[in-house]
């Protein structure tokens, strides 16, 4: 958030909350409550370690941030819904944040299993039924963290709670820490009057020659505010100026997930190089739309930074 990005500055739309009826049918409820994040937000980050779980380990300092968020839908097929997150600030500029997606019943999907791998997890067949994964990807597209979980409507309130799942470091810890390597998380969406929330049950561990050290937990309370008043349309340009060029990075994720059973990202947590490559490749497009005089540069990156087995003949 820029300085003249004042917080609570902006009024709240409030919007009821459907939650689900009683002939009605689970999945059309659980469809409405995701759809439900697309929109225009004042969003605000924060995190606060709580419980210390190593010897001698002393609480880092809260972390609180925010900004304006919009959120447009990139696809929607019924049973699978992906949305994109732009921020936006007070003048103009923008930046493409993370994407999620949900698939209903999704028997297999990629999970992060550490030092940058990504590897293909098949959930059990009784497990299945009835739930949602979300898929959330980094501002290059590419695959971040998966969790699955089942909606709950009861008292007119949706709210979804994934398994615990592991993550890589945030932004806001690899640009100032490196005591710790991955985060076991359990995350919890509720949709509101005023927007939505996410909140963050968040571990952090340290991963030494294969043994695994708890630090520290942290709760992150992620706060989607509706408002009116901001200007958004760069947000919305951005997307209508750049979706083709990012629906060609997208395809070319897919294939990379698709080929084998894993993938590793060829460069260190924290290293910007391959997602600034995209970005900028992103800008280039948007002044001169022709994917072809991109694409070059484009697989280069990948073939840069992203491995899979198939890539590497392993």
């Amino acid at each position: 958030m820029t300085k003249n990005d004042k917080p609570y500055s902006y009024p709240n739309v409030e919007r009821p909350v459907a939650g689900c009826s009683l002939n009605e049918r689970a999945f059309e409820c659980d469809r409405r409550a995701i759809l439900s994040m697309l929109g225009e937000y004042q969003v605000a980050f924060n995190f606060n370690e709580t419980t210390v779980l190593k010897p001698s380990y002393v609480r880092k300092n809260p972390k609180h941030s925010g900004g304006f968020e919009v959120v447009v839908l990139v696809d929607d097929s019924g049973s699978s819904i992906s949305m994109q997150h732009i921020l936006v600030s007070a003048n103009g500029m923008t930046i493409k944040h993370w994407r999620q997606q949900w698939i209903y019943e999704q028997p297999s999907h990629w999970v992060y299993v550490g030092n940058q791998r990504f590897e293909n997890h098949n959930r059990k067949p009784a497990s299945v039924s009835g739930t949602w994964t979300q898929l959330v990807f980094e501002v290059n597209d590419g695959p971040r963290y998966a969790g699955s979980g089942r909606w709950n409507h009861r008292y007119g309130v949706s709210t979804w709670t994934s398994e615990r799942t592991w993550r890589p470091l945030p932004r806001r810890e690899y640009t100032t820490r490196n005591d710790y390597q991955l985060l076991n998380v359990e995350n919890r969406h509720t949709i509101t009057p005023q927007g939505w929330t996410h909140e963050q049950d968040n571990t952090k561990v340290v991963r030494e020659n294969e043994k695994d050290i708890i630090l520290v937990r942290e709760f992150g309370f992620n706060d989607y505010r509706r408002i009116t008043g901001f200007n958004f349309r760069p947000g919305l340009a951005y997307w209508k100026a750049t979706e083709p060029f990012w629906s060609v990075v997208r395809a070319r994720w897919d294939n990379e997930l698709e080929k084998e059973s894993h993938i590793t990202l060829s460069f260190q947590t924290g290293d910007e190089e391959f997602s600034d490559t995209v970005l900028s490749l992103a800008d280039a497009y948007r002044a001169d739309p022709r994917l072809e005089v991109h694409l070059p540069k484009l697989n280069a990156a990948f073939y840069k930074f992203v491995e899979s087995d198939a890539s590497t003949g392993h």
